[in-house]
């Protein structure tokens, strides 16, 4: 076999030919050694069964033992895995992109190991293909997994079609491997992530308020707990807000800033966005402003079910919640859903926008007592 061909790719500059040219390598089922943060690998079109014959080969690797794949998007998560936990998306959110490797179910039986890299031209790459890439370490089994590029290519030279040089690795050690199909979790490779940040990431909480445009209500909301939770001290609980119909990207109404100003909060950075099935997966707890809401997240991702609360409800009925296993509960008597919704002010006066924030402000305050 011939030499590896060699580029050489400054990972600040914008080198789009030669990423294009990686990419078509392994679209046309070859093999490129590339750069991440954490070691060298070498990639290889995951759904390509030939190209994944030939890396078993010149990795000496059992067949019994898959490759982690790589991937630059979150689509590609669910359309490789299946179950995928609240847990996962947790630590998705924390440490992706970066060297974090999630095993789940793989949607085909068995386990399948995830990881979006941070390094820039690995990602490049991956998009380019537009592909889940296989893409164990660059070495031989049972070799010390390469962080420049003479160790990448010692043992591989003429063994792949492609070579990327892209200086030596930011981190210089593998990425941590996480087990979340068994319960509970397990750290399969104590790696680049020290342990205690996985599990204070676990612990960590995600609120999502929920409205209509995410201009009034939700922004009222996020901003009150926001303030609440900083006067208590606390940084282990996240505060994010959405709408079902939102223009991404506007800001807060005028009538909104001014009722939080008047409260101290300024929430003149605020832009609004759209709830996605992303959104209210990777939250422990949806409180939304009218049973509409509640409904359409339900037929948006119906398995949150029992992370979704109307903000009224969730307020007047929970004593004692537990944000990790989240259930339905009720104080008993069913409350009149009508008098569950917080009506939106948009439209409205200053005094309505006033009478509004009061509700929330009181519904934020007693829910900040048990989360």
């Amino acid at each position: 076999m011939s030499l590896t061909k060699i580029v050489k790719i400054n990972a600040l500059a914008s080198e789009h030919a030669l990423i294009k040219q990686a990419a078509k390598v392994i679209t046309s089922g070859g093999l490129v050694i590339i750069p991440t943060e954490t070691v060298y690998g070498v990639a290889a079109d995951a759904a390509n069964n030939k190209a994944l014959d030939k890396l078993y080969e010149i990795k000496q690797r059992p067949k019994d033992k898959p490759f982690a794949i790589l991937i630059a998007d979150m689509e590609k998560v669910n359309e490789l895995a299946s179950d995928i936990s609240l847990v996962a998306y947790k630590l998705m959110r924390k440490f992706w992109p970066g060297p974090l490797t999630v095993l789940l179910k793989a949607k085909n039986g068995g386990k399948v190991g995830l990881r979006m890299p941070e390094n820039r031209i690995a990602l490049e790459v991956i998009l380019q293909t537009n592909l889940a890439l296989a893409c164990p370490s660059a070495n031989l089994s049972d070799q010390p997994a390469p962080i420049n590029f003479a160790q990448a290519l010692k043992d591989l030279n003429g063994l792949v079609d492609l070579a990327i040089d892209g200086g030596p690795t930011n981190l210089g050690i593998e990425s941590t491997i996480v087990d979340l199909t068994v319960e509970p979790l397990e750290i399969v490779r104590h790696a680049a992530i020290k342990d205690e940040e996985i599990i204070a990431a676990i612990k960590s909480k995600r609120i999502l308020f929920v409205c209509t445009g995410n201009s009034c209500r939700s922004v009222m909301a996020e901003a009150y707990l926001r303030k609440v939770l900083k006067n208590q001290g606390r940084n282990d609980v996240e505060v994010a807000s959405a709408g079902m119909m939102a223009l991404e990207g506007m800001g807060a109404s005028e009538e909104t800033r001014q009722v939080l100003a008047r409260q101290g909060m300024d929430v003149s950075d605020h832009r609004t966005q759209r709830v996605t099935k992303e959104l209210v997966d990777e939250a422990d707890i949806i409180l939304v402003m009218e049973k509409i809401h509640e409904e359409r997240i339900l037929q948006l991702e119906p398995e949150v079910k029992n992370r979704l609360f109307l903000l009224k409800e969730f307020a007047n009925s929970v004593r004692n919640y537990d944000i990790i296993n989240a259930e339905k509960i009720s104080n008993g008597a069913k409350i009149d859903d009508n008098k569950l919704n917080i009506s939106d002010p948009i439209g409205g006066s200053l005094e309505f926008y006033e009478e509004v924030f009061s509700t929330i402000k009181d519904a934020v305050e007693r829910i900040s007592k048990i989360i």
